[in-house]
């Protein structure tokens, strides 16, 4: 017995991927009246002096600027809502689907073999700010960092920490259909019962953080796309991108973060999920192929 298989996900990083913006700047400083400087001073010290995760470092010394201020989670997320992003976003997800959706007539994707197209976030930010924001109703999961809370509902310990390396456990979980996070994403699962197989999945990120999941992608037959920041007059936003296709060999394609109908990163996208459709109906194809007797002819 297998499971369906024709569903295409678009897996995509938050930070420099959707928005040009790192998220705690964008509506936390402000809001609560941290400088940003001193904070990141800080979450530097904890992970230099102190040996402390990136990712811990960051919700730990946010804990401490807050102190009596720690908000709610539901405060979060609505500074979420304010969270800006990349030119295209979030009208790119209703317009990409209408225009794949419009080829899947023209094809028979639709019709024929039931094919969808789906959208999920891996970050290392903070889950609760994007859940707020205006992409997360296009979004069919958000994966991030999380904060329990106190008896007052304050956030208080952290519950949940995403790091770099870790984003690649979400990409099985997408692949499994674990997307309960009290499943084992360890648990077997046989290849013809994961309902999106990695060559259904294309990662889009932005620099170094991920690698793991490039990696992931290159060794099992999926797709990558490095953006970089076209705004960026220092130029280390496109540098990072450079050097993963020209010199680590971590990704085949690179575009700035433009996610408007004709950029660059648009037609890439566009392109990628139309091959991968076509993939599974040849696939599909081929198994019932191999699996016909045929009748003898008289």
């Amino acid at each position: 017995m297998s499971v369906p298989q024709n569903t295409i996900a678009i897996i995509y990083d938050y930070d420099q991927t959707l928005s040009p913006n790192y998220m705690q700047e964008e509506v936390i400083f402000p809001h609560f009246g941290i400088d940003g400087k001193q904070f990141w001073k800080r979450c530097g010290e904890l992970v230099q002096k102190h040996g402390y995760e990136h990712e811990l470092a960051y919700m730990k010394a946010l804990l401490d600027y807050l102190e009596m201020d720690r908000p709610t989670n539901a405060k979060l997320r609505q500074l979420g809502a304010k969270l800006s992003f990349f030119p295209g976003i979030p009208e790119m997800f209703t317009e990409f689907e209408g225009k794949l959706n419009d080829v899947a007539d023209t094809m028979g994707w639709s019709a024929a073999h039931g094919i969808k197209l789906e959208h999920y976030i891996v970050s290392s930010g903070l889950k609760e700010l994007i859940s707020g924001s205006r992409i997360a109703p296009h979004v069919r999961k958000i994966f991030g960092c999380e904060y329990a809370e106190d008896d007052e509902g304050r956030i208080t310990f952290p519950k949940r920490v995403i790091s770099h390396t870790q984003k690649t456990q979400f990409l099985f979980r997408i692949n499994k259909g674990m997307l309960d996070l009290s499943q084992d994403v360890n648990d077997h699962v046989p290849p013809e019962m994961r309902p999106i197989p990695f060559q259904n999945m294309i990662y889009v990120g932005d620099g170094p953080t991920d690698v793991p999941c490039f990696t992931v992608m290159k060794q099992t037959g999926g797709r990558a796309i490095a953006v970089y920041n076209p705004a960026d007059e220092t130029r280390v936003s496109f540098q990072k991108c450079y050097q993963l296709t020209a010199h680590a060999d971590r990704v085949r394609h690179i575009a700035p973060a433009d996610y408007r109908p004709g950029s660059h990163l648009r037609l890439l996208l566009e392109e990628m999920v139309t091959e991968i459709a076509d993939n599974i109906i040849e696939r599909r194809r081929n198994d019932l192929e191999a699996a016909t007797v045929r009748a003898p002819k008289h």
